[in-house]
């Protein structure tokens, strides 16, 4: 029987959860009030963090959604993405625009990645 796993648990969610080789990881947002840039950034570092906690990486990441709260920062977030996600390792990816949770917030990431297996 597999057990599930829970990082970051608080009162409403846990930043990161794993069952079997499956981990999901909740919105990631950077520091409000700050560029989109530097959202993106501060998004990704926390994700590239999460993934590591859980023996996994940007390379395993199995399908991503993005929400903008202006759908016009699409290019500014992406030049960020780019330069974030490996060469031939791009996810199934959804980006939309919404109202996020939390005033001066522009962007959040939302994944769900496999582990890394052990080599046989």
């Amino acid at each position: 029987m597999l057990d599930i796993a829970r990082i970051g648990v608080g009162p409403r969610m846990s930043q990161a959860v794993v069952f079997g080789d499956l981990v999901w990881l909740a919105g990631q947002c950077g520091t409000a009030h700050t560029s989109i840039t530097e959202q993106t950034q501060d998004a990704l570092a926390k994700i590239d963090g999460l993934l590591a906690e859980v023996g996994s990486d940007n390379t395993r990441i199995l399908s991503t959604t993005i929400w903008l709260a202006n759908i016009a920062d699409y290019d500014e977030m992406n030049a960020v993405w780019d330069a974030w996600m490996p060469d031939g390792c791009a996810p199934a990816r959804a980006c939309g625009e919404a109202k996020l949770g939390g005033i001066g917030y522009d962007v959040e990431i939302i994944c769900v990645a496999a582990k890394r297996t052990a080599a046989p």
